[in-house]
């Protein structure tokens, strides 16, 4: 693990005034750089982005950038035009690096990335150096306590996570801060939590210097540090690699196969306040001879609703490929990297894994009788933030629990926004083979419908029950309408569920 001391919190505020004061901003870098060079980034590549401070000069901008993103050596004087390099030295950001050029120079101590908030806040997240950002992009180091920054993943939970007020927060394996920090900003409490102990010193640095409050630091695995404590919402990006053993403490959860992630969403439901939110990222093993459905639906704990979403799965080599990279394995010897991968390919063998999934885990306390359960497969394209669709998914399952097939047939329900028709079919024909509606935001979903079903859609408007509308397409269509209405409440159940149809307060014929 590394051993390098890091930088003190005390004057963060100081050196934030001087890197807004220099545009040291999320649009400030894209402005600089250019989109190229800034989606380069994003994929841990930097040579786009030092030819782009190349050309911008020496002023304090390409500075910045040159010392907290790219860690090259800046000279002294440049340094100072940016920031107060004495106090950045004294608190440990900075250090001297007087044989650079051989001219006196500086270097940084640590990662500080710009990141902009849900709203416009300027944010920094600060991290080890060169891990920025992980994931399949490969931070290439192999260093236990490394931590990470900014990546897909921290992103993809932070746009998820429902962001009601609330008066108490939980970041399980906050790493470098990232859902903290988020959470500070509608959240009365703030707790964060990490096995590795130099983790919390970074969200302590990450909240300091984007002027968030104070959180709440505990060391310790899972729930251990909380105690018996309960939260209005629970987060977590935790270690979920299912690797054989605990190389690396950011990505590996030192747990045979899923059990991590098993373990901590079992354990999750007792530490949530009723109506509290619990929400996770995952992998699963796809286990020969039993339905990955049913494999993690048996995570969901007593009293809690569930909503679990598998965004991707791939075959256990891929998977196996995709971590070894991010290790940097791939830029070690090649006997050493096929020993690797053969430890990998062993430890699924032995647990019958052909495949692993990674996904979405909500959870919702209810403490009702009849929870409601959904897990699906949805691997293509979304509309972050879904944090609002997250309480729409639940508001729905709530109505649809409330209503038997007749109180259904009596409710009022309007088309959602931004859902569209396509009717696919041979050229010419008369009619289509089949109707889809599309979804254009939140989840984006499709879904095929038949004559009755698109009908029934397209003059939902909120003026007639769906009984009602029922009865009109029957007419229409010489249909008996007693049939119509005991054959369509399924249907309107899974257009309510997917979010097409939403409901309308109030009853009536």
């Amino acid at each position: 693990m590394s051993t390098t001391s890091l930088p003190t919190p005390e004057r963060a505020a100081e050196l934030r005034t001087a890197l807004l004061a220099a545009g040291f901003t999320a649009d400030g870098l894209l402005d600089l750089l250019g989109a190229p060079a800034y989606a380069a980034l994003a994929r841990s590549e930097t040579v786009p982005a030092l030819r782009a401070t190349r050309s911008g000069g020496d002023g304090p901008l390409p500075s910045l950038v040159r010392l907290f993103l790219l860690q090259e050596p800046v000279a002294y004087a440049h340094a100072a035009a940016a920031l107060p390099v004495e106090a950045a030295l004294a608190d440990g950001w900075l250090r001297r690096d007087e044989a650079a050029g051989g001219e006196d120079a500086v270097r940084a101590t640590v990662d500080v990335r710009p990141y902009g908030g849900p709203d416009g806040e300027d944010w920094f997240i600060v991290s080890d150096l060169g891990c920025a950002v992980g994931g399949a992009g490969g931070i290439g180091s192999r260093e236990e306590g490394v931590v990470l920054g900014v990546g897909g993943a921290s992103t993809t939970l932070a746009g998820i996570t429902v962001r009601n007020p609330v008066g108490s927060a939980l970041d399980l394996g906050t790493g470098s801060g990232i859902q903290a920090l988020h959470a500070a900003q509608h959240s009365t409490r703030v707790t964060a939590t990490d096995v590795n102990p130099r983790a919390l010193e970074f969200t302590r640095l990450t909240l300091a210097l984007s002027g968030a409050p104070e959180a709440e630091l505990l060391t310790g695995s899972l729930f251990e540090p909380v105690g018996g404590a309960t939260y209005d919402l629970i987060v977590s990006n935790p270690p979920f690699v299912i690797s054989p053993g605990a190389r690396l403490t950011y990505r590996d959860g030192g747990m045979g196969g899923d059990d991590l992630c098993r373990t901590l969403v079992k354990e999750a439901g007792a530490h949530l306040n009723p109506g509290g939110y619990a929400q996770f990222l995952g992998n699963w093993q796809h286990v020969e001879g039993e339905d990955w459905h049913d494999r993690v639906r048996s995570w969901v704990p007593r009293g809690c609703d569930a909503w679990i979403v598998q965004r991707d799965v791939q075959d256990v080599t891929q998977y196996a490929e995709l971590w070894l990279r991010d290790a940097g394995d791939h830029r070690t010897d090649p006997a050493e990297y096929a020993r690797r991968y053969e430890d990998w390919l062993d430890e699924f063998e032995a647990r019958k894994t052909k495949a692993v999934g990674f996904g979405w885990i909500t959870l919702r306390r209810t403490d009702g009788a009849e929870p409601s359960i959904v897990v699906e497969e949805w691997p293509h394209s979304v509309e972050q933030p879904l944090g609002e669709a997250v309480l729409a998914h639940f508001a729905r399952q709530d109505y649809l629990r409330e209503h038997d097939d007749a109180s259904l047939l009596e409710g009022r329900f309007v088309l959602a926004a931004e859902v569209v028709q396509e009717q696919v079919g041979a050229p010419g024909a008369e009619d289509p083979e089949h109707v889809v509606l599309r979804q254009n935001r939140g989840m984006r979903r499709a879904t095929k419908v038949d004559t009755v079903g698109a009908g029934f859609a397209g003059v939902c408007d909120g003026s007639l029950s769906a009984g009602r509308i029922l009865d009109a397409i029957a007419q229409l269509m010489q249909e008996d309408p007693v049939v119509l209405r005991d054959r369509t409440p399924e249907a309107i159940r899974m257009l309510v569920e997917q979010g097409f149809l939403e409901p309308v307060a109030g009853q009536g014929q």
